[in-house]
């Protein structure tokens, strides 16, 4: 059952997607987040991509859009705005189809955050307000918007809907808020599986981190 489990984070950055991935981690499961680190692959052959270049690599080269990581369990964070990249899988309806079509009973999981907390936090997370999501043509963020808590907000609420309608009565997904204090439990009830840990990873402590941490 381990070595079967295929889970995708659809959430945006800062979302909560490092806490996800902490939990998992802690309950067994081999997690990519964001970027493959030292040891993490078989052989270190994917060492330093970025998740969301080898989702779509992947996808182009095989259909797959998780076939160049077949040894991990689960995908928290997806996306990556920075180094000439701009790739953002969770809004892509092909590759989450052609997740499911190639890895029946795979499971998707949406971490939500109030949409104002959410921007706020973007905004003030190394240069992600500032820069990155400004200059950049984000799915539903076009270049040139992004820049303010207004527009942000508009996007992260587009993409929650985007979610909602894509799942619409699936039950290969689960939406929660990152501040309900249930989450843990539904999470660990929609997986199957014991969450040993739950709290905060990642967590935004100063106006601007400049650094190479999760975004």
């Amino acid at each position: 059952m381990m070595g079967a489990m295929k889970v995708i984070n659809l959430g945006l950055p800062k979302s909560g997607t490092t806490t996800l991935g902490e939990a998992l981690k802690q309950a067994g499961l081999r997690v990519a987040d964001w970027r493959i680190r030292a040891g993490q692959s078989d052989g270190d052959r994917i060492n330093r991509r970025f998740v969301g270049k080898l989702i779509y690599d992947g996808y182009f080269e095989t259909g797959d859009p998780l076939a160049l990581m077949p040894e991990f369990d689960a995908f928290t964070e997806i996306d990556i705005v920075r180094n000439g990249l701009n790739l953002w899988p969770q809004t892509d309806w092909g590759v989450i189809a052609a997740i499911r079509a190639h890895h029946p009973g795979a499971r998707f999981i949406l971490t939500r955050r109030d949409p104002a907390k959410l921007s706020d936090s973007m905004g003030r997370w190394s240069n992600m307000g500032r820069t990155r999501l400004p200059e950049n043509a984000v799915p539903g963020l076009p270049a040139g918007y992004g820049a303010t808590d207004a527009q942000r907000i508009r996007w992260i609420e587009g993409h929650y809907a985007f979610c909602g309608q894509v799942f619409a009565g699936a039950d290969d997904f689960l939406d929660y808020d990152i501040e309900d204090p249930t989450a843990r439990d539904k999470i660990a009830a929609f997986l199957g599986i014991d969450l040993p840990w739950w709290g905060v990873a990642n967590a935004n402590p100063r106006a601007h981190a400049e650094d190479e941490a999760e975004t």
